[in-house]
């Protein structure tokens, strides 16, 4: 076996033993920040009201009043048999309510870094190629602007001004009550909706998902312009650049073949990250447009304290972000076999 193999099967091989700790280590610090602090599911539910016997008696019945070491390997022995537990809120499996609300948030997730990345890579290359100038100083202050944009507040005023004001577009939701919804094939409506040949339903889920992405796509294009800028500036100054253009290669030749390709590889491994931790940044939009995907789910479950759920979803999105990771290590490592070593 030659050696590169060799050395790429090993260093995958321990990033995928790596992947057990890191998980234990996640699921043990949330257990943790979910017990110390004050409060529980139950008498955050039923509220100050509630009757103490009831609330006593279900706390019993979930194992709340069990010693805190007894939870903890409980919990552990629960999530890899791959048993979430039942949503506390909901009383459904936390698995029926993640594969139910998972289409959602990818839609959402896969729209906005459409809008980052057309946005994003767009202005950063071109404020790269126009160092110094007044389209460079714009770009970067688009940039600096979009990335500290409270998101819940754009999400806001994006409602406001074109669902309420001018009325181009839903207010908030994945579909038209007035409507009825594709056929489940992917769960995702866009994609149903065309499987289908339903075109009304294909516009209008188009329409509910138009502000939710500008929202989380501008903000996250902020980003964008500033690492691409940077990289595309590093390349067309790196020496490699400089020895094509004196053999007599055209400028335009140069910048696509050799500047723009190697200063979007930084940019594509950070693209990637960013893509796992939209999963989690999409709380806030989903919370604002009222979009019924897993980030509205994680926002409920935290408001409630629903242990099971916020557990469940943080495996969840743990095993997403490992998996994730690992993929685009994957990827450098055989890119850049000095990775490996």
């Amino acid at each position: 076996m030659p050696r590169s193999t060799a050395s790429l099967r090993a260093y995958v091989i321990t990033r995928v033993i790596l992947m057990v700790p890191m998980l234990v280590l996640l699921l043990t610090f949330t257990f943790i920040i979910l017990r110390v602090a004050p409060g529980d599911p139950v008498s955050t539910i039923f509220g100050e009201r509630g009757n103490p016997v009831v609330i006593d008696r279900i706390k019993t019945e979930l194992g709340l009043y069990d010693p805190l070491y007894i939870q903890y390997f409980r919990y552990l022995r629960d999530v890899f048999t791959g048993n979430m537990g039942t949503s506390i809120l909901t009383n459904r499996p936390v698995i029926d309510e993640i594969s139910s609300r998972m289409p959602a948030t990818i839609e959402l997730t896969f729209s906005s870094m459409f809008v980052a990345s057309v946005l994003g890579i767009g202005l950063g290359t071109f404020a790269g190629t126009r160092r110094d100038r007044l389209p460079d100083f714009a770009t970067r202050l688009y940039g600096a602007v979009a990335y500290n944009i409270p998101i819940f507040w754009f999400g806001l005023i994006l409602k406001l001004v074109f669902a309420v004001w001018l009325g181009w577009l839903p207010v908030s939701g994945r579909f038209s009550p007035r409507l009825s919804p594709p056929p489940t094939v992917t769960g995702l409506y866009t994609i149903d909706s065309l499987l289908a040949g339903n075109l009304p339903a294909f516009v209008d889920a188009v329409a509910h998902l138009i502000l939710p992405s500008l929202t989380l796509g501008i903000v996250l294009s902020g980003f964008f312009v500033r690492i691409t800028r940077v990289n595309v500036i590093h390349a067309m100054g790196s020496d490699y650049v400089e020895a094509a253009r004196a053999r007599g290669i055209p400028d335009r030749s140069v910048f696509f073949r050799h500047g723009l390709k190697n200063a979007l590889v930084p940019v594509v491994t950070t693209m990637g990250l960013t893509f796992a931790l939209l999963f989690s940044g999409a709380i806030l939009t989903e919370t604002v447009f009222s979009f019924e995907g897993m980030g509205r789910f994680v926002y409920l479950a935290i408001s409630y304290r629903d242990y099971p759920a916020i557990q469940g979803a943080v495996v969840y999105y743990g095993i997403l972000m490992v998996i994730i990771s690992l993929g685009i290590d994957i990827v450098n490592a055989f890119v850049d076999p000095r990775i490996r070593y």
